[in-house]
């Protein structure tokens, strides 16, 4: 199998990239799901938290990607995604994980999936390689392979310039609250509460929410809301 490199693929040629979310950390499905919504030419038919619903929805709908978690609780995602292959063979199966070893880019291409993407990669990095995937070929994102840990004392600098209302903010970003949602239990307007999400964006570096909460979790500064 071809192991492609991501800026030498070429956009699919499809209008709209229909695209199932399977993550059992529902923050981080709820959050790509809303990202890819807002990109031009996804549309997002749907989250799974586990191998059976992953299956039920993607056999329903017959999205052209799944995106799919190596570890989805008790379930094994990359045996979700050989079964979802045997059955959808035109469907392209990216596997994103938080682990950054190589080694299971092999297992990914050994479960048929196209394409591989790290969790700590940013949104225009995921995108890119979700434009770009096909069957008969591995793609795999650029984050895999040059990880950059920021020093402790970069990473102490961001916690320190959040002020107590950012946290607060980015608290309920990382629940996945919309900014309308955030102003209403904070009691604050949505402009006031966009700010202070602008604020978040600027003070961790980063372009979306999805990236923020990934982040901020690395970070230590939030704890994910997925153990329910």
């Amino acid at each position: 199998m071809e192991l492609a490199q991501l800026d030498r693929q070429g956009p699919r040629n499809t209008a709209t990239i229909r695209v199932l979310v399977v993550d059992d950390h529902h923050t981080f499905a709820d959050l790509l799901a809303i990202a890819l919504e807002t990109e031009a030419g996804f549309e997002c038919v749907g989250t799974a938290a586990g191998a059976a619903a992953a299956l039920e929805i993607a056999v329903r709908t017959r999205p052209d990607i799944v995106v799919m978690d190596i570890d989805l609780g008790p379930d094994s995602g990359l045996a979700a995604a050989r079964r979802i292959r045997d059955v959808l063979p035109e469907t392209v199966v990216v596997v994103v994980s938080a682990h950054c070893d190589p080694s299971w880019v092999a297992q990914a291409a050994q479960a048929g999936a196209s394409a591989f993407a790290a969790k700590s990669g940013s949104l225009k990095e995921m995108v890119a390689v979700l434009r770009s995937a096909e069957n008969g070929s591995m793609l795999v994102g650029p984050t895999l392979f040059t990880p950059a840990p920021q020093p402790a004392t970069q990473r102490r600098t961001q916690v320190d310039n959040l002020t107590a209302r950012e946290l607060d903010v980015l608290v309920l970003m990382g629940k996945g609250a919309a900014p309308s949602e955030i102003a209403r239990v904070l009691g604050i307007t949505v402009n006031t509460c966009r700010g202070y999400v602008k604020a978040v964006h600027t003070k961790l570096a980063v372009r979306s929410q999805l990236e923020a909460v990934l982040k901020a979790q690395r970070l230590g500064l939030i704890t994910t809301s997925d153990d329910r």
